[in-house]
């Protein structure tokens, strides 16, 4: 991907908003349509080395566990599972894997 990368909650509001979710909680839910492909953000936050709440677990090749755990700080954190998800992350940033009308919730499916 090129250009800026969104990463805090105002570049983020743009195109997303939490709200409360039928699925889960609190969810994230798109401002505006998102085409299939389409960047939507980038998850942010500390590394952490055990799981909780808003905790993404990525595959990387520095731990000797195979993953990463980075504790959301962003709105991003809001993701809830659904599978098959309408995004999907690719590292830490975050793609629309189907098209996304305005007002649906975003998801992606945590087993993926």
């Amino acid at each position: 991907m090129s250009g800026k990368k969104r990463i805090n909650d105002q570049e983020l509001q743009l195109l997303v908003f939490a709200a409360p979710s039928d699925i889960h909680g609190t969810g994230l839910f798109s401002k505006q349509y998102i085409s299939d492909g389409e960047y939507i953000g980038t998850f942010h936050g500390p590394e952490v080395q055990e799981d909780g709440e808003h905790v993404l677990w990525i595959e990387s090749e520095k731990q000797s566990s195979g993953y990463i755990g980075i504790r959301g700080e962003n709105l991003l954190r809001y993701l809830n599972h659904a599978s098959p998800g309408n995004a999907e992350f690719d590292g830490l940033d975050l793609y629309a894997s189907d098209d996304i009308h305005s007002g649906t919730e975003i998801t992606f499916d945590y087993s993926g």
